[in-house]
């Protein structure tokens, strides 16, 4: 008889946890945990980068929202370059794209645009830090989602995760003094803080919704299926974002941002070159962690990946780091700590690969 797991001590716990975790890794060949581990790593460093690069764009001169959202969808060939070999070598054929489908993915592609643009607000009006902690909240956010519209189980330690990280966000809301930039006027940062929330709320519904795709309409989840869709999405939201770009004249304007920017065109094309791989790559990578281990997985590196955001831009971008953002960021290390344990009570096994 199994032991009730309310009367399990800490230790008992932990042994159950690390007998999991070795019954995974024992289940699965050392390739597929290496292809996981350069996964993590992709999401946890590209990620991070490509947001920082947006702000170095904001701070060195660069003014147009429309231009630095479209640098997040324009590398999407990459994602179809890679998909394509993938039917060869795994024997395998496109997906039959019916209407509710490519319905699914236009509305998809849209709501990415539209996450994008927010988030660009967020980071021209935000240090990259603040910004990138109040993007958190797209985890709390995911759960939410995810139990409304997928079904996914939410236990106590998981809204515990969610009051702490809604703690997190209005701790930042207090630092606003000592973390708003000089030339940002009081209007610009409230709304790059609402922005960032929007753009995490939205991000989170698009998490969930992805999932619904999966589960609906797809009704599975092999590398090339999960590359569709990803290719897809970021198709749609390169032609809803460029659309934008050419509305708002953007691409009429870079000639004249590259002129006045601080390093001269070469450093200008650089950032918007860089921001847009390392976005891809991040992307790429959040496609392989969803193939070869679960969403959960994928969530909380999603998560973990905002403190590495916070911490990089302290030290390479000189971000204001007042008591108000480390207690912050502690409390959000807290809530990702609960998530990650609500997860592993939940699914029991979080690092088992979807059938």
């Amino acid at each position: 008889m199994e032991q009730d797991s309310s009367k399990m001590s800490l230790s008992d716990r932990v042994s159950s946890l690390r007998k999991s975790v070795n019954q995974a890794y024992n289940a699965k060949p050392a390739s597929h945990w290496m292809l996981l581990a350069l996964s993590s790593a992709a999401m946890l460093v590209a990620f991070p980068a490509s947001s920082l690069l947006s702000r170095v764009y904001f701070a060195n001169g660069g003014t147009s929202k429309w231009i630095i959202s479209w640098t997040a969808v324009v590398g999407w060939p990459i994602t179809a370059f890679i998909l394509i070999p993938t039917y060869f070598i795994c024997n395998s054929s496109p997906s039959p794209l019916n209407l509710k489908l490519a319905l699914s993915y236009i509305v998809l592609g849209f709501l990415s645009a539209a996450d994008n643009l927010m988030y660009a607000y967020a980071y021209a009006y935000l240090p990259a830090s603040t910004a990138a902690l109040l993007a958190s909240s797209s985890l709390a956010f995911s759960a939410i989602f995810g139990y409304f519209i997928v079904n996914n189980k939410i236990d106590v330690s998981m809204i515990n995760a969610i009051a702490m990280i809604t703690t997190a966000m209005a701790i930042i809301g207090l630092d606003s003094a000592s973390d708003k930039y000089s030339y940002v006027t009081n209007t610009q940062y409230i709304m790059g803080f609402v922005w960032d929330i929007l753009a995490s709320a939205l991000h989170g519904l698009i998490f969930a919704l992805s999932e619904l795709v999966f589960i609906k309409l797809l009704n599975r989840r092999s590398f090339h299926v999960v590359l569709e869709q990803q290719a897809m999405v970021s198709f749609f939201g390169f032609l809803f974002t460029t659309i934008g770009v050419l509305a708002s004249e953007g691409f009429q304007g870079m000639a004249a941002e590259a002129k006045k920017f601080d390093g001269g065109k070469s450093a200008y094309y650089q950032v918007l070159t860089w921001s847009a791989i390392t976005f891809q790559l991040g992307v790429l990578g959040a496609t392989a962690v969803l193939f070869l281990s679960s969403t959960v997985l994928a969530g909380i590196l999603n998560a973990v990946r905002v403190p590495i955001t916070s911490i990089a831009a302290v030290i390479l971008l000189h971000d204001p780091m007042s008591g108000f953002k480390i207690l912050s960021l502690i409390i959000s290390f807290w809530g990702f700590g609960s998530y990650i344990y609500g997860s592993y009570s939940v699914n029991k096994a979080p690092l088992s690969l979807p059938e």
